[in-house]
């Protein structure tokens, strides 16, 4: 009988040391992939601003990537990288940051320009909110990357209406990374200078409740639908994310300031891209010169 429970025993303990693994491999897992923020959403808000450089310089991007929500660390690291290089081929000076508290009036008037790089979930406190809402209506400019405009943002309506101007719904998935067309659409818009009128790129592409040009977004490049599958089909289920409009990257007018969005940048190579490259360049040279009398071109 002795022997019987001893064997017992070891089997349990086998079993426990087991399921302790297999918690811990799925930790590890949802940590690595980005999705344990996503499950367990941080509201937590930096109080304390960090010490920008005194000679920072002339004209000034500040990158931020905070997330609050799914962090995408392959796209923040490569979308940073290249933001980093743009802005020496420039000559413009870049500081990044996931610092909430860098949001605060005597700061942003050193920038010209906002890179929210794949940021996520509720990242500010509502006098950031406030400093960042006047600064950008005073004139700033606004890069939104890829999960700036996904459904973590839900509870900030004024970036809703202002900054993205639809409802994220979901994105495709097995598979998830899907080869499609874009379609250049405003071409003399100097966002899209340089851009071929139809281009592939490999992305997790969203969908959106309706088209941000239902609301008087300016359209840049939509998604031509007929290339790849808007289906999401999870745990036995299949989703339609058929848009019919499907806008991938558009611009709005915020007061005297002028905002981008673009839904690409999830993965580092995305990034790579020659044509989403100078997206981002042209996006960030038409915040930084001078403003023309009308803000949609």
């Amino acid at each position: 009988m002795a022997n019987y429970r001893s064997i017992f025993m070891k089997i349990l303990k086998a079993l426990l040391l087991l399921v302790v693994l297999l918690v811990l491999a799925a930790v590890g897992f949802l940590k690595y992939s980005g999705a344990w923020s996503a499950i367990f959403p941080s509201s937590e808000h930096d109080a304390v601003a960090p010490a920008l450089p005194m000679d920072l310089g002339s004209p000034a991007i500040l990158v931020f990537s905070k997330t609050n929500g799914f962090r995408h660390e392959e796209g923040i690291a490569g979308g940073g990288k290249v933001l980093a290089e743009i802005a020496v081929n420039n000559n413009w000076a870049v500081y990044a940051s996931e610092n909430g508290a860098v949001f605060n009036a005597a700061n942003l008037a050193r920038f010209d320009v906002v890179v929210f790089l794949n940021a996520s979930g509720d990242m500010l406190s509502t006098p950031q909110e406030e400093a960042f809402q006047g600064w950008m209506e005073a004139g700033g400019g606004w890069l939104g990357i890829h999960a700036a405009g996904d459904g973590s943002h839900a509870g900030w309506q004024w970036y809703m209406d202002n900054l993205i101007g639809a409802e994220f719904t979901a994105h495709p998935m097995s598979p998830q990374f899907q080869e499609a067309v874009v379609l250049s659409e405003a071409n003399k818009h100097r966002v899209m200078r340089d851009i071929p009128l139809t281009w592939s790129h490999t992305e997790e592409w969203y969908s959106w409740v309706s088209s941000p040009r239902e609301r008087g977004f300016n359209i840049l490049a939509t998604l031509d639908e007929n290339t790849y599958s808007p289906i999401q089909k999870m745990l036995g289920q299949e989703r339609d994310l058929h848009m019919g409009d499907h806008p991938i990257v558009w611009s709005n007018c915020v007061g005297l300031g002028r905002s981008v969005y673009t839904a690409l940048g999830h993965k580092s190579e995305a990034f790579a891209k020659p044509e989403f490259r100078r997206i981002l360049e042209n996006s960030l040279l038409w915040m930084i010169e001078p403003a023309t009398e009308d803000c949609r071109n």
